[in-house]
This record gives C-alpha cells, sequence and structure tokens, in this order.
C-alpha cells in the first residue's frame, strides 16, 4: 500500500514513523521546500517513552517531495496539517489525488462534510467557518474523504522530529457512516503497525465528542497560558468550560449527535492524561495560526443553524480570537 503524508507537524511525524515501520507499506511525506533537503538527509527522528525510558529513533520513509515534483499518486493521502492551512495545502496536493486515491483527514474540529451523514437535514449547506464559499468541498469530491480522529498527544520542534508522549488510538470512519472495505482495510495496516484502531459508523460523533473538550480547553489555555491540570483545578474557569459544553452539546442534539454525559465526565477524562500543554498553546508558542474557526467558529456557526444561544461561546471566541489578531496570529 502506498501511504503519502500530507504535513510533518507532531502528529504527521508519528503516523508516518509508525507507518514506516511496516515492509508492506510505502510511505512518502510531502513537505515544505525549505525542509526538504534537511529531511532527505536525516529522515525523520520520533522520541518515546517506554516504562520510565525514554528512546529517539530514526525513520527513512521510501521518499520526500514537494509540490514542484512528478510523483505516482498513492492509495491514501493522509492530511495531518492544522485546519487552518487546509485551503493552501488542498491546492498545492491535486497532482497527487490520482483516480484511486483516497483522503484521510487527522485534523481537530468541524469538518467541512460534517453534516454528511444519513438522515441529516443540513447536508446540502456550507458551513463558512470552515469551508468559505464552499471552496474546499470543490478541491477534492466528498466521495474521496475519510474522517479520523487521534487520541494521542504529540509534540514537535520542527518538521520531521517529534515526541509521542501518551495515546495511540485512531478512530476512522466513512463521512456517510457505511462500514466500507476501504476503510476495513486501512484499519488492519494501521493495527499492524502498532496503533489501536477502531472503524466508527457515525464518525461525526467520534469528532463532536472529542470537539467537545478540546473547543474549551484549547481556547482557555490560550488566554492563560496554563496547562490543563491548572485549568480543570480553577472553579470559575471550569464552571465557564462547562457552560459553553452545556450550549454545544445541545447544538449537537438538534443535529442528531447526542452526547448523553455530563461535562464533569468529560473533565474527569482530561484530568487523567495529567499535565499537558494543549495543541493550540504549542501553536501560540511558535507564533502559529490558532485553530479557532474549526473548534470554535464553526460550533457557533452550527449554533446559529439549529436556533441554540451560545453566549459563553460567544465570549471564549472573541476574546480568543481577539488575541490572536494582536499577535498576529
Amino acid at each position: 500500500m502506498r501511504i503519502c503524508i500530507v504535513g510533518l507537524g507532531a502528529i504527521g511525524t508519528w503516523l508516518a514513523a509508525r507507518l514506516s515501520s511496516a515492509s508492506s507499506v510505502e510511505v512518502s511525506c510531502f513537505v515544505k521546500p525549505q525542509a526538504l533537503s534537511r529531511l532527505r538527509s536525516e529522515g525523520l527522528s520520533l522520541t518515546s517513552t517506554h516504562q520510565g525510558i525514554q528512546t529517539t529513533e530514526r525513520f527513512h520513509p521510501r521518499f520526500f517531495c514537494d509540490a514542484t515534483q512528478e510523483v505516482t499518486p498513492p492509495d491514501w493521502v493522509i492530511i495531518c496539517t492544522k485546519s487552518t492551512a487546509l485551503e493552501s495545502v488542498l491546492l498545492s496536493i491535486q497532482a497527487l489525488i490520482g483516480p484511486q486515491t483516497h483522503v484521510l483527514s487527522t485534523m481537530n474540529g468541524v469538518p467541512w462534510w460534517f453534516l454528511n451523514f444519513a438522515d441529516s437535514p443540513y447536508q446540502s449547506r456550507v458551513i463558512e467557518a470552515v469551508n468559505p464559499g464552499g471552496r474546499i468541498a470543490s478541491m477534492i469530491a466528498i466521495e474521496r474523504w475519510v474522517g479520523g480522529v487521534v487520541h494521542a498527544s504529540c509534540s514537535a520542534k520542527r518538521a520531521g522530529e517529534a515526541t509521542h508522549h501518551f495515546g495511540d488510538e485512531l478512530i476512522i470512519g466513512e463521512p456517510n457512516g457505511v462500514e466500507s472495505p476501504r476503510v476495513k482495510a486501512l484499519q488492519t495496516l494501521l493495527a499492524r503497525v502498532g496503533f489501536k484502531t477502531q472503524v466508527s459508523t457515525h464518525i461525526q460523533f467520534d469528532i463532536w465528542y472529542k470537539l467537545w473538550g478540546n473547543m474549551t480547553i484549547n481556547p482557555v489555555s490560550v488566554l492563560t497560558g496554563a496547562t490543563t491540570d491548572k485549568i480543570l483545578k480553577d472553579e470559575l474557569v471550569l464552571k465557564f468550560v462547562s457552560d459553553i459544553m452545556l450550549e454545544a452539546r445541545a447544538i449537537g442534539c438538534a443535529l442528531g449527535i447526542e452526547i448523553e454525559q455530563n461535562p464533569s465526565d468529560r473533565h474527569a477524562v482530561t484530568a487523567k492524561l495529567g499535565s499537558f500543554k494543549t495543541s493550540m498553546l504549542q501553536d501560540l508558542e511558535a507564533n502559529r495560526p490558532l485553530e479557532l474557526n474549526a473548534l470554535v467558529a464553526a460550533v457557533k456557526e452550527l449554533g446559529t443553524w439549529v436556533g441554540v444561544s451560545t453566549p459563553s461561546m460567544d465570549v471564549l471566541l472573541g476574546l480568543t480570537r481577539l488575541k490572536a489578531h494582536v499577535l498576529g496570529l
């Protein structure tokens, strides 16, 4: 199987390194031109901790490429970039998409095809926050896309150099809920290289459940600079976070994506992960754009569609968006 990883940040490097260990996979990596020479020479570096011992391994995918090179279209393209870069990335990878190429998205937040599931009354509507003017949908047909949810914590110093902290769960599923042969085949491959992989028949729920925690903790960490454990310990902040989660839960319910848990149940899950910096706080510290549209603005937009008021969410979005503007992010 030929797999091309697009984006060698934390998650992309982790996936590419693991997949490179499988003899049955030909891994390529689509990277920015400025990193091409270094990566071809050095390969990928993945640091991980096992039983208290930290080790660093080097991996060498079959080849690295950028938009200037002609390559054989792979069986799978796995997009591991931030949602803020999606439009420019899709413009760059058009040559990678052959007649039989499938696309797996591992990005956080609401994807542009989010409402493309059975019985959804909003399938034909455009979520402007993540699909402005319908441009994203026009680049690669919906039939090519498969949804992915990553439950793992990784960080990256630079492209191709990552540290895996904890978690190795991947959930994949068709936007329309069908348990297709292509998804089953990908699950088998991912499990073979060590990922805990599940096939979901309602990937929108899995995306929404992860988002239910990310859409609050991430922006709050940007506003405060706090790690997750400190956010959870502040009673006033935690109440604010919980209020937003209740708004989001009501939106999901109106869309047919019901979460039965209470915010306190989700906080308990986050607490078990210990102290860590959210991906959005890492982006802030690295002067990268913040994924506010996919994580918060899209949820607010969906709320207007279904008539759910979002006063607490609006405050969080406004404050974080203003901070991003002031910092040029």
